[in-house]
């Protein structure tokens, strides 16, 4: 299957300038670039579609660059529904350099950074040089830019779309760029650098863009959402890219797999299959998990995320050190408490209303303690470790930290 084919199977392809385009992707080598601005010191979840298209896209044959922007982020993309905050530059170039190395580790791209062609851009150059090709009229018939007139847009976000423009442009001289590759919000800006490369070089270039990946409750994946899941490790663990995928609602997780892996097409729709006629099983699910974890930090950290997964789905946690139950259960409430028995701790704690519903819970083997039934009401928590799960009956986990009044130093 050709390349664009392949695509449009999979959903990646929202817009694109040309119908010359298809013929372009499946059988010329082209220079292309993807672009994002350092508002963070990681990529997340929702960059990782567009980076894995250009993936796809370079695996093919076609040369690809990621363009940083360090510049353009000084000013900020406009939203649909505010102005971006304003970044200071020291952090926008340490952002910059940790996308750069994270980049390179991942997809081995070019990487650029628009900074060091734009800050040397006298205003009246800009004006001159750039500005007039835009009509302003055509700006604001832009879809966000649209969006934003009633309740108010800048000047300085106007600008954003020559910018980026110009970013183009400079690819297109420097590097014989013909592509650029974005999310389907990019689509005007991308346009608006075809026309401005065709007004100042004569010369036919494209562009092309994906829809934008949603969750089951159609949000965009991203920080400014709430639920960014980043691709750095120390900040959003192997495990919770894991249990994140693995949880997908069953009406999206076909998609994803076609996003987010480079599973064929008789896999996935094998997996389809399964989510149809055995959907408790989760195949998908885990292939998804397992397939995205695995690409972005290799097999060692996948088999952790599934060990971690397993005794969460087992309430098994005895073997867990302290650190792993503070990944597994991260975000839980934490009950911190001194050496005391388990119906103290429970009655202190609401984990039970009084002495006599607990022991009534006890009784009933309806408490585990990191995975072991505790029927004794005076039990006390002797070993070490400081981290310890109490479970109350199928669902309800408690994390409880421990000061130990009277340790027992291991043995050396």
């Amino acid at each position: 299957m050709k390349l664009y084919d392949d695509l449009v199977w999979r959903g990646l392809i929202k817009d694109f300038s040309s119908p010359d385009l298809i013929d372009k992707l499946n059988n010329e080598k082209l220079t292309f670039y993807i672009g994002t601005d350092p508002t963070a010191d990681s990529l997340h979840l929702g960059h990782l579609s567009s980076f894995l298209i250009s993936k796809r896209l370079k695996d093919y044959g076609h040369n690809p660059i990621l363009l940083v922007g360090g510049g353009t982020g000084l000013i900020g993309d406009p939203r649909p529904t505010a102005e971006r905050d304003t970044i200071v530059k020291e952090e926008l170039f340490r952002n910059t350099e940790c996308l750069k190395n994270q980049v390179q580790r991942l997809f081995g791209f070019k990487v650029v950074n628009n900074y060091d062609w734009i800050k040397d851009i006298s205003a009246i150059d800009f004006l001159r040089d750039y500005g007039k090709h835009f009509n302003v009229n055509y700006m604001i018939n832009k879809d966000i830019v649209r969006r934003r007139l009633e309740s108010g847009i800048t000047y300085c976000e106007m600008s954003y779309m020559i910018l980026q423009s110009l970013d183009f442009l400079h690819l297109n001289k420097e590097y014989s760029c013909t592509l650029q590759v974005a999310g389907s919000d990019q689509w005007g800006n991308i346009t608006a650098g075809i026309d401005l490369i065709r007004k100042k070089t004569g010369q036919e270039v494209y562009g092309f863009t994906m829809p934008l990946i949603l969750d089951k409750f159609g949000n965009k994946f991203g920080k400014s959402e709430g639920n960014a899941l980043w691709l750095d490790k120390n900040k959003t663990s192997p495990y919770e890219i894991y249990q994140y995928l693995v949880n997908t609602d069953d009406s999206k997780v076909v998609e994803y797999l076609k996003v987010f892996t480079f599973l064929s097409h008789e896999e996935i729709n094998k997996l389809e299959e399964k989510v149809k006629t055995e959907p408790e099983k989760r195949e998908a699910q885990k292939a998804l998990a397992s397939e995205v974890v695995r690409f972005l930090h290799g097999e060692e950290e996948l088999q952790e995320a599934i060990k971690l997964t397993e005794c969460l789905f087992t309430g098994n946690v005895k073997e867990l050190t302290d650190e792993e139950i503070e990944m597994v259960f991260k975000g839980m409430p934490t009950i911190e408490t001194k050496e005391d028995t388990i119906i103290n701790i429970m009655t202190n704690n609401d984990i039970a209303s009084s002495k006599r519903e607990a022991r009534e819970f006890l009784s009933n083997n309806a408490i585990t303690l990191d995975g072991e039934i505790i029927n004794d009401e005076n039990y006390i928590i002797t070993n070490n470790k400081k981290n310890h799960i109490i479970r109350r009956g199928k669902k309800k986990y408690y994390l409880i930290t421990v000061s130990y009044t009277h340790l027992t130093l291991p043995t050396t």
